[in-house]
């Protein structure tokens, strides 16, 4: 595993990112829950907002293995106005959908809910591509 990175906040604090190894959505929500649940000896965290949260972290893993050619890293960060996650995955496509208004699909296909829940449910949306290829999608979701 690598060691956490720092990287600056957006109100001039150092936020430290911690890796996880994880190849599942459910591994995800697993560091993510051990995360939150330390975190939240300490601050607030809003249930409804923790359950939004693990939404968010199964659509977006989820999408980096379906629609990402696997998934490459992923990393959370505690910050005051919630939980940054960041999503690393294998294809140089950024999906369309990210830049989207959140609309939810007419008709039921059985797929295309995915950004529009995570567009309703985070926010501070960023995609940026990797030197060594792939993306990085980062969200913040709130945990208030």
């Amino acid at each position: 595993m690598r060691p956490a990175e720092d990287r600056r906040a957006g109100d001039g604090g150092v936020l430290r990112f911690r890796p996880a190894e994880v190849s599942s959505a459910s591994a995800a929500r697993g560091f993510v829950k051990s995360v939150v649940e330390e975190h939240a000896r300490t601050s607030p965290v809003d249930e409804r907002a923790v359950m939004d949260l693990m939404l968010v972290v199964s659509e977006l893993v989820t999408n980096a293995i379906r629609h990402g050619d696997g998934l490459a890293g992923f990393e959370v960060a505690v910050e005051r106005e919630g939980l940054r996650l960041r999503v690393h995955d294998y294809s140089d496509t950024v999906p369309a959908a990210a830049y989207g208004p959140g609309t939810l699909p007419q008709t039921h296909e059985g797929s295309g809910y995915g950004w529009p829940l995570i567009i309703r449910l985070t926010r501070e949306i960023r995609i940026d591509r990797r030197r060594e290829g792939g993306k990085t999608v980062s969200v913040l979701a709130p945990l208030t």
